[in-house]
């Protein structure tokens, strides 16, 4: 299994640091899923550089592992920002009319449908959240 590992302070200036460790741990997957990793990954690290610290003087890391074991891509995102558990947060209602949704929330359940599965767990003062991606087509 192949592992790597970036740590980077939780601002989305290190968005485009965080994509490009992904690009290169997600290896020969085909470009469709790809894309759709890229996208999930922007909505988790871009919330977590909104909201897991309470200021911008007390910008905290983020620390994003991933883990390749051949059939799925596993990347996880560690904080010690302010505990959230974005899973508990229902899915919006997307039937609705645009102006009868809540605001927020649509980047969670994008990641979500993105992805092929999401945990979340708080341990040792860190929010811990693992996204799972296939890797392959038959997968």
């Amino acid at each position: 299994m192949e592992t790597g590992k970036i740590t980077v302070k939780a601002d989305t200036a290190f968005l485009d640091e965080v994509l490009a460790f992904i690009e290169t741990a997600s290896g020969d997957m085909p470009l469709k899923m790809q894309n759709q990793l890229a996208i999930a990954i922007e909505e988790i690290f871009v919330n977590i550089a909104h909201y897991a610290y309470k200021s911008d003087a007390e910008i905290g890391d983020a620390v994003v592992t991933a883990a390749a074991d051949g059939e799925k891509l596993t990347v996880t995102f560690e904080d010690m920002g302010i505990p959230y558990n974005p899973l508990k947060k229902a899915d919006p209602d997307i039937d609705a009319p645009a102006d009868e949704r809540q605001i927020g929330g649509l980047g969670i359940f994008m990641a979500k449908k993105l992805t092929d599965g999401m945990e979340y767990s708080y341990e040792d003062g860190k929010n811990i959240l693992t996204i799972y991606k296939n890797i392959s087509e038959n997968a």
